[in-house]
């Protein structure tokens, strides 16, 4: 069976800097996997060249068809939602703008409203808050707010990069626990970025180990849970 999304060998580069040194890695239909790595071993750089924001090698493949060449827009318009790192909402906007944002590549817009509305109820602690500007909500609404703007969308995989950064214990298990009913509830795949060893290996089925941009360690999240090269590297 086609995997939903394929890396093959890809390379990317800022400047003369090489980030990646040929990363190869599968996500099946309905799966959820996490990338583990320190700072700088290529994790977000990987989403990037995903999403198509950095310039890259090697073979990309949406459900079998390679999208490497294609522009943000158009990986977008596929079914990839990119959450980036620090969230990236409007702040200046309200939180119901923000959401309309998430829609604007749709052209069924009357539809789209209608999703923006279907969205915010899975939401209700920015629900009611669709006239608040988006830049004075907590760090926690912020990122339940970026993560609505990417399902209006209607995305087939949801790319989360560093989703638990900044936030309180609680609050990020609550949002992983909100990622995976929606994943069971809308069928979605879910790649995600994570330096929190111990929220990643628990919220995802597979996992893939960055070191200074290559893949190191992969397998089942809860094998390398007990994995003691894993123990030592990343989880204390």
């Amino acid at each position: 069976m086609t995997p939903l999304l394929e890396l093959r060998d890809v390379e990317a580069r800022y400047g003369g800097v090489r980030a990646l040194h040929g990363i190869s890695l599968t996500v099946e239909d309905g799966d959820s996997v996490a990338i583990l790595g320190a700072n700088g071993a290529g994790k977000t750089t990987t989403l990037r060249a995903i999403s198509g924001t950095v310039r890259h090698s090697g073979e990309i493949l949406f459900r079998g068809k390679p999208i490497g060449s294609k522009s943000p827009e158009a990986v977008a318009r596929l079914g990839i939602a990119h959450v980036p790192e620090g969230r990236e909402i409007y702040g200046e906007l309200t939180v119901w703008e923000n959401l309309l944002i998430g829609a604007n590549h749709r052209r069924d817009w009357r539809q789209a409203k209608k999703d923006c509305e279907n969205v915010a109820g899975y939401f209700p602690r920015i629900a009611g808050r669709r006239d608040q500007q988006a830049g004075t909500l907590s760090g926690g609404e912020q990122q339940m707010l970026a993560l609505a703007r990417a399902l209006v969308a209607r995305p087939k995989l949801l790319l989360l990069d560093e989703p638990s950064l900044g936030l309180a214990p609680t609050i990020v298990s609550a949002f992983y626990e909100l990622v995976q009913s929606l994943t069971d509830e809308l069928g979605l795949t879910v790649l995600v970025v994570e330096q929190n060893a111990n929220v990643a290996l628990k919220a995802t089925k597979r996992t893939y180990v960055l070191e200074v941009g290559r893949v190191t360690m992969e397998g089942a999240s809860e094998d390398l849970r007990r994995d003691e090269r894993i123990r030592k590297s990343y989880l204390g």
